[in-house]
């Protein structure tokens, strides 16, 4: 077939599968599109991914490069020769910095693998490194570090603490951002030169996922790039064939911190703020961060951009490149943007790939390039929470005691607009602590929607510029001067003892929630909190992620969204992309690899007597129907050898269920004597951080030759990213359907706003609640086809899904399934009665001994 004659340089022979799903890649991005792609785990999703995407780069990369050298002129009249040196001179421009970036790559790699050993070990090769290793930093006495600068901003285009002079083509706000973020603006010098090369922008979730990433991305060797051969007369030798594609893996400083100054701070966003004060201008030049790039150590930076792209590094590469080399890799690593073919990011720190004032003040532009993002099946929810934030009542009053020690203090040094903004920011604050305090004392409720008018009922605050005061506080740094203040002040009390804090400043968490009060109202809601402990919170939940990617789509030349469980998919046209036209949205799903004999798939709707298996809300706590659970999962674990994975519904019902288990009695046995008699019985425990240790146990048990019962929660630590494979998942059963509590207050906004988007549309009413009962149905399953997805991960590997509810057995969810475990149910999904799915079980598991 012509469709697969496409070379992929794929390190193995790849399954049929696995070619199309590269084919459709391809295509995909070969047409400018944005694809949804499923391919179970186990199937070679992501080193189809990395061939497919890193093949079509280096054809566009051969098709721009023909077409700049070859471009027509006005020659037409001139003598061939004269053309051919046109084309020539044209060329040899065109690739003289590559090839010189080349060559100092070539160099690297030579000496690199004479001295791997060696240079993996080395020490910081620069003296003004010494002594940067010292624990701890020593707190600036001098009160004018915390004195608020001269703040003159009512012409939104002048500020006193940014150049209002754009530097290096980037806007002052960007430049704004570049010094919140990370203390500087890129530096002009020779680096800008270098070649912006075409990209494939690589995001998932984890940092594991993005290390095992990195090995699958050795395994490729790619066809040099155009412009390494050009001119060759003879063709390139094997060794030359051999092409290292440039690859950068972005992190955060929590990642890529060389100082232990800084790096022993502890949380992320309290590295990051340890970071951004070390750079302040009051901090004496001695106190500094000896690693930060300057005019004066470029060079070191241009040795490590060019170190990190001669071959593919993962993070930890990168951080003990910069020990080496004595240069930060987490500012040295954004010189490198500009020569690298592939970069790759984690989306929980690192927002690059996503969020638009994090892609500018980094330099990183979408524009024209590929974005694949793995393991994509929880995208909404992630970008709903990267835009939503959680203030409690505590950081409130904290935020207010802060102030009220720096006002005293420094009340009378405030000048201007200083005092003017800190003001508005006290009568803000106090505003929403005040509705807490109202809605608390109001009812014994745990949870409601706020309207923003209630938060800002203080006085004065109707009046206060939200986008000014927001800017305020980015520009002043307010936050950290004020905590800053705060913990001399209690050191100094403490007879100069350590307070020991490496929280976020609170008035930094404030800022961020300040900023959703400039949201669109209908882009998120407000919901006063109070939880089991009593704490009370303000919650900001963002409804709507569409607006949030929505500059990626229009930038990139392509986006690939893939993932192991992505059904059901008409979620992600209806609420994340539903202004993409329907003729630019592909969606592609692929069976397993496996057998079909190799599955066993079945929804148990019936118990052992015949009794309907019914888990919903308001049945699931029957005694009875607990009680059939039981029988139902003694046969099961007697049948089924090896380990048996059960998902749960929620921590809570598991509770439920064990307790009942372990105190009826039958036959003079109780459920869960019975079930232990089977087999070793194994928990996951809510918020446990022994999740590591039970799987271990759990694993142990199997190895021995014991089997094993774990029982988990759909949506818990082992329902994602945990792999079940061989005899650690002979059985994956899930109880029930999780669906969300619809009657919180969260889930009502939810479906409410959905309802109102589907009529904004042009929908009718019942339209939107159709779209509504959808979105909900599609929650559900997309967290129960994450779970069963965590059986079956290779071509020979076999198990049995069992799905306990009559509701399984309904064309309604069973064609929410994947496609490949649908394929392993019996014809029309027929209900077969309990004794004849373990007769099933039995034959199915006789046929793989």
């Amino acid at each position: 077939m012509e469709a697969f004659t496409r070379d992929y340089h794929h390190p193995f022979e790849p399954y049929d599968i696995q070619k199309q799903l590269m084919n459709a890649v391809y295509e995909c991005i070969s047409a400018g599109k944005v694809g949804i792609f499923e391919s179970p785990t186990g199937t070679g999703k992501s080193l189809s991914l990395i061939c497919s995407t890193l093949t079509w780069l280096r054809d566009e990369q051969r098709k721009v490069f023909d077409h700049e050298v070859n471009i027509d002129g006005d020659d037409d009249d001139e003598p061939v020769w004269i053309v051919e040196q046109a084309r020539r001179q044209r060329a040899e421009k065109l690739v003289q910095r590559r090839l010189e970036l080349e060559s100092r790559l070539a160099s690297i790699r030579e000496t690199e693998a004479r001295q791997k050993r060696q240079y993996e070990r080395g020490e910081p090769a620069t003296k003004r490194a010494k002594g940067s290793h010292e624990n701890g930093l020593k707190e600036v006495e001098d009160e004018r570090q915390f004195i608020l600068d001269d703040y003159e901003s009512e012409d939104e285009a002048k500020t006193s603490v940014v150049a209002t002079k754009p530097e290096g083509g980037f806007s002052t706000a960007t430049l704004r951002l570049m010094q919140r973020l990370g203390g500087q603006a890129p530096q002009e010098d020779a680096d800008t030169e270098l070649t912006d090369e075409l990209k494939v922008f690589f995001c998932s979730r984890t940092h594991s996922q993005l290390t095992q990433f990195t090995n699958e991305l050795r395994k490729v060797q790619l066809p040099p790039a155009p412009w390494i051969d050009f001119g060759k007369e003879s063709p390139p030798s094997d060794a030359q064939q051999q092409s290292v594609v440039k690859h950068l893996p972005l992190g955060s400083r929590k990642n890529l911190c060389i100082n232990p100054k800084v790096v022993g701070a502890g949380s992320t966003v309290a590295i990051n703020e340890r970071c951004l004060e070390l750079q302040q201008p009051s901090t004496s030049q001695e106190k500094k961060c000896a690693f930060l790039p300057n005019k004066e150590n470029a060079t070191l930076v241009n040795e490590f951009r060019d170190h990190t792209v001669a071959r593919i590094r993962d993070i930890e590469d990168l951080a003990a490149l910069g020990k080496r080399i004595g240069i930060c890799p987490y500012y040295s690593s954004r010189a490198t943007i500009r020569p690298s073919e592939v970069i790759s990011i984690s989306n929980p720190e690192e927002r690059e790939g996503i969020d638009l004032p994090c892609r500018e003040a980094l330099g990183i532009s979408l524009k024209g390039h590929i974005v694949v993002i793995d393991e994509a099946h929880n995208l909404m929810d992630a970008i709903s929470s990267m835009y939503s934030i959680t203030v409690t009542q505590a950081q409130l009053r904290r935020c207010q005691s802060q102030l009220r020690i720096y006002l005293q203090k420094f009340r009378n040094k405030l000048k201007g607009k200083n005092r003017v903004y800190v003001a508005q920011i006290v009568r803000l604050i106090n505003s929403v602590s005040d509705c807490l305090d109202r809605m608390a004392s109001a009812s014994n409720m745990n949870e409601a929607p706020i309207n923003i008018g209630d938060l800002m009922a203080g006085k004065g605050v109707d009046q206060i510029n939200l986008y000014k005061l927001v800017r305020y506080l980015s520009d002043s740094k307010l936050a950290r001067k004020v905590d800053s203040y705060v913990e001399s002040a209690a050191k100094r009390q403490s007879s100069g003892s350590s307070s020991g804090t490496t929280s976020t400043p609170v008035l930094t968490h404030m800022q961020g929630f300040l900023q959703t009060l400039m949201n669109p109202a209908a882009e998120g809601r407000f919901f006063f909190e109070r939880d089991e402990s009593k704490v009370i919170a303000l919650r900001y939940m963002l409804l709507d992620p569409t607006f949030h990617f929505k500059e990626v789509v229009e930038d990139a030349q392509a986006v690939i969204l893939a993932g192991g469980t992505m059904s059901p998919m008409e979620d992600y046209a209806r609420h994340l992309f539903a202004y993409v036209p329907a003729e630019r949205l592909k969606t592609w799903s692929c069976g397993h690899i496996i057998p079909k004999d190799n599955l066993f798939v079945r929804g148990i709707s019936h118990s052992l007597d015949g009794k309907d298996l019914d888990f919903s809300f308001v049945k699931r706590d029957s005694v009875p129907m607990i009680d059939a659970l039981g029988d139902c999962l003694v046969h099961m674990a007697a049948t089924i050898p090896d380990g048996l994975v059960v998902f749960f519904p929620s921590y809570a019902y598991l509770d439920q269920v064990l307790t009942r288990w372990q105190r009826m009695a039958s036959d003079s046995m109780t459920t869960w004597a019975r079930l232990q008699e089977c087999k070793p019985i194994f928990e996951e425990s809510k918020g446990s951080s022994s999740v590591e240790d039970t799987l271990q146990q759990y694993s142990k048990a199997i190895d021995e030759g014991r089997g094993g019962v774990l029982l988990s929660v759909v949506g818990g630590k082992l329902s994602e990213g945990i792999n079940f494979a061989d005899k650690l998942g002979r059985g994956v059963a899930v109880v029930g359907l999780p669906f969300p509590n619809i009657h919180s207050a969260q889930w009502k906004a939810k479906l409410e706003y959905i309802e109102r988007s589907t009529i904004d549309r042009g929908g009718s009413s019942t339209d939107g609640k159709a779209a509504g009962r959808e979105f909900y149905e599609n929650a559900c399953m997309r967290a129960v086809n994450q779970s069963i997805g965590r059986a079956i991960r290779h071509q020979k590997d076999y198990a049995s899904i069992l799905l306990l509810d009559r509701r399984y057995s309904t064309p309604r969810i069973a064609n929410k399934l994947p496609g490949w475990i649908k394929q392993g149910l019996p014809p029309n999904n027929a209900a077969a009665p309990f004794p004849e799915v373990v007769q099933g079980l039995q034959e199915f598991f006789r046929a793989k001994l």
